[in-house]
């Protein structure tokens, strides 16, 4: 299987969030990746349901909804609602994992888990079998443009070697300063899904930037 390419609309032109959804629809990217933020669990506040919505208007890709949010179950159907896919939850966040990832699955979409750059891997021990995603932090949450964080490699196979344990079906996605330098060994290492919000949207071309980290 191909890499995925998850473009982070969090860096797309926020005047022209109709042309850059189109840029994604066109190239060889697969997901939507959107980042929300709440200004409480990380330092920072991007956009909510209704650029959610409409982002969904256009886009022909399904749509992975990053929740770096507290108290995410509040807010599982809404994002639905507005179009998400898939959505994933910070284990750091939810104090009854489980329970969120079931919330999510009963809600008939895909579920994935979020992990910071510090967040150990042993959390998941008993979920691997009820998620459909990982998606490790290589930088601190809250921010684009920020520096890939070498430790992730590991991370990546450690968790690759936990998920093959487990007999589980489990993507790995990487989030946090993916592009054309790293994306390869991401990709050796276990990696299946890789989110770049800056390279892509700052890139002369988007479209190349994208093909270049299709794996």
């Amino acid at each position: 299987m191909k890499t995925i390419i998850a473009p982070s609309v969090l860096a797309a032109d926020f005047a022209n969030l109709q042309r850059d959804a189109e840029l994604i629809n066109e190239s060889k990217a697969d997901w939507f990746h959107i980042d929300i933020m709440d200004g409480m669990f990380v330092p920072n506040i991007s956009f909510g349901l209704p650029v959610c919505a409409a982002i969904k208007r256009h886009a022909k890709k399904p749509m992975d909804v990053h929740l770096m949010i507290e108290q995410p179950d509040r807010y599982l159907e809404a994002f639905k609602n507005a179009g998400a896919d898939m959505i994933s939850v910070h284990a750091e966040a939810c104090p009854h994992l489980h329970r969120s990832i079931q919330n999510i699955k009963e809600l008939g979409l895909k579920a994935g888990v979020a992990l910071n750059p510090h967040t150990s891997l042993d959390c998941l021990e008993y979920l691997l079998n009820d998620i459909d995603y990982v998606c490790l932090m290589s930088v601190n949450p809250g921010f684009g443009g920020q520096k890939f964080i070498p430790s992730t490699y590991q991370k990546v196979r450690d968790l690759k070697a936990m998920i093959d344990k487990a007999g589980a079906d489990v993507l790995i996605q990487i989030d946090g300063g993916v592009d054309a330098s790293n994306a390869e060994k991401l990709a050796e290492a276990g990696a299946t899904v890789l989110v770049a919000g800056s390279y892509v949207f700052g890139a002369e071309d988007p479209k190349a930037a994208i093909e270049k980290i299709k794996f």
